[in-house]
């Protein structure tokens, strides 16, 4: 994490032990360090705490006994070594205990910073300056190739074993490849039924709505024996202890309060972030999920005339090490680095 380097091994402990939320008192804190570091004493807990004041990583709040303590950078913007965090086995984590509350806009608002806002804004503004030279079959040609490209490796991030080249020739010939199942092949079209809908209404998609969401999760699934609407049931999610709301109500209120939040934010690429992040992390449906956020990431861009993102080149397991840091972590920096990479890889290779 470069906002510890200066610190040390007990004070970075302390520090998480602050961010995990759960032990912010002087006594909770003492007694928490004492399981790694058993001859800590009071003293040199307060003079450890003073140092995260003065470095301002945490704020004290209140008085003499009542005083707890809390992290000043937001959970958003931590800066965490996916290689050095996944080194970890998934039992061995200690996830946040706390759960995002998705009505705190504020929070939002430090994930881009202004000078990455801007890189973004440029490389949208070169996208729709060469989308004045195309003709409306240029596009829809050049669409084609996002289409196939996006559906090929969003499919593959779940397990797809359909090559780039198998996916071309099924998209554009509506043949199966004999050496996959047809699931496979319906996951395929799927995606790309999905993303077209975006693509033929991207108006329809600037404000968010639940019912909207449902739309995009019905074209993902159909044919695949899931269930559509929001799940009644509780889900598992792989390589992970996170685990979403199980309530039905309390999974549609949280649903909900991510359109509100989306519909509130003015940055584009925040807005679809926080809709590719936000729809993994609750899990609103009983699969499909993340096939239906990253539609949604796309849904979003193409409203507001920016590119959609094709994944072509996303590294699998890095982007499941980015939705599980946002799980476990709530941070968004290794997403946010794979979603800007993705959207200058996008810029750069279509629409030329």
């Amino acid at each position: 994490m470069k906002q510890l380097v200066s610190l040390t091994k007990r004070q970075e402990s302390l520090f998480r032990l602050i961010q995990d939320g759960e032990k912010t008192t002087n006594q909770r804190l003492l007694e928490a360090l004492r399981v790694d570091f058993a001859k800590i004493s009071r003293v040199t807990l307060i003079r450890d705490l003073n140092v995260l004041l003065r470095m301002k990583c945490v704020k004290r709040i209140g008085q003499g006994r009542g005083v707890r303590y809390e992290p000043k950078i937001p959970p958003f913007i931590k800066n965490i070594d996916p290689q050095e965090y996944f080194q970890h086995e998934t039992d061995m984590r200690k996830i946040q205990k706390i759960r995002i509350d998705f009505t705190k806009k504020k929070s939002w608002f430090q994930v881009f910073s202004e000078i990455e806002f801007q890189h973004l804004l440029e490389l949208t503004q070169t996208f729709q300056n060469h989308m004045r030279f195309y003709s409306p079959k240029q596009i829809q040609k050049e669409f084609e190739r996002i289409t196939i490209e996006f559906s090929w490796k969003s499919s593959r991030i779940e397990g797809n074993t359909y090559s780039l080249l198998d996916t071309e020739y099924l998209i554009k010939n509506q043949h199966e490849s004999p050496h996959h199942s047809h699931e496979e092949a319906v996951m395929i079209l799927n995606h790309k039924a999905a993303l077209e809908y975006a693509w033929s209404h991207p108006k329809y998609f600037k404000k968010l709505t639940l019912k909207k969401i449902e739309e995009l999760h019905s074209l993902i699934v159909k044919n695949l024996h899931i269930a559509a609407g929001i799940r009644k049931r509780p889900v598992g999610i792989v390589g992970t202890k996170y685990k979403p709301y199980d309530n039905y109500y309390q999974v549609r209120e949280e649903l909900e309060e991510l359109c509100n939040l989306i519909n509130k934010l003015s940055n584009p690429f925040l807005k679809a972030l926080a809709g590719i992040a936000g729809l993994s992390y609750i899990q609103a449906f009983e699969d499909g999920n993340k096939r239906t956020s990253r539609i949604l990431g796309n849904a979003i861009l193409l409203a507001h005339n920016a590119c959609p993102l094709s994944y072509r080149s996303i590294n699998e397991v890095d982007y499941k090490k980015a939705v599980i840091l946002f799980y476990e972590q709530h941070s968004l920096s290794f997403f946010k680095k794979l979603f800007m990479e993705q959207y200058e890889f996008a810029i750069k290779n279509y629409f030329l």
